[in-house]
């Protein structure tokens, strides 16, 4: 069985409660579309876990981009000559990171060993900007964000990392269709979405399939689909934050 998640974002107790409901086999595959880390307790967790799970097939979202550039950056010995070198973008990304909930990842990553930080930054590395899946005859694009400056004769390849992990997907436009039945996507909450049958549920329409349900935020929750099966997994929604 093929699986697809996204957006964790933290919430490790969430990650394993749809893990126990989907009964993960060695034989199966489990895609998570970013944004692992960030905003929930425990970042750290989820990664360590993932780093043991062979099955896991992990894609970068705007956080793991986020958290490796900066994470570099604090890794090195912080001197009065570091901080006079320091460079105003440096500088923006960590206030961008601040805003965007890096307390808990850098925490955690604080009490983490030498060697278990350089191994999780080596992981980061390895994340996949996209994926191509065929399952029951269906072609799925499995990506974080969107495509941003969609051209339809434009390559995967030709996709630069800002438009593939922050972009966001227009869900009124179909993009591909020549090529792909489906395209999964996470980084906008369906929370959001308007028009939403069922609060902080897989949104379906036309070509796309939304999975960000919105794990860490109030009434959010974390879901995994099932390609094989269509069948949808949810973890228990957020009462307050």
């Amino acid at each position: 069985m093929i699986y697809v998640m996204s957006d964790i974002h933290g919430e490790y107790d969430k990650f394993k409660e749809v893990l126990k409901q989907i009964n993960l086999q060695k034989e199966d595959l489990l895609y998570v579309l970013g944004d692992v880390v960030d905003r929930g307790p425990h970042p750290m967790e989820i990664l360590l876990k993932m780093m043991e799970m062979p099955n896991v097939i992990p894609i970068a979202g705007n956080h793991e981009l986020m958290a490796l550039k900066c994470l570099r950056f604090l890794n090195q010995e912080i001197t009065d000559e570091s901080i006079d070198d320091l460079e105003k973008e440096m500088l923006d990304d960590l206030m961008m990171w601040q805003m965007n909930g890096s307390k808990s990842t850098i925490d955690e990553y604080r009490r983490l060993t030498p060697d278990m930080r350089q191994e999780v930054m080596e992981y980061l590395t390895d994340f996949e900007l996209y994926q191509e899946v065929s399952v029951n005859g269906k072609e799925y694009l499995l990506v974080h964000g969107g495509l941003g400056n969609y051209r339809k004769d434009k390559d995967m390849e030709e996709y630069d990392l800002h438009e593939l992990v922050w972009s966001r997907i227009d869900y009124e436009k179909s993009y591909y269709e020549d090529f792909y039945d489906y395209i999964i996507t996470g980084h906008t909450p369906t929370l959001t979405i308007p028009g939403m049958a069922t609060p902080a549920s897989v949104y379906r329409k036309n070509q796309h399939i939304a999975i960000d349900c919105g794990a860490c935020f109030e009434g959010g929750r974390l879901a995994a689909i099932c390609l094989d099966t269509g069948e949808e997994f949810y973890s228990q929604a957020n009462m307050q934050k």
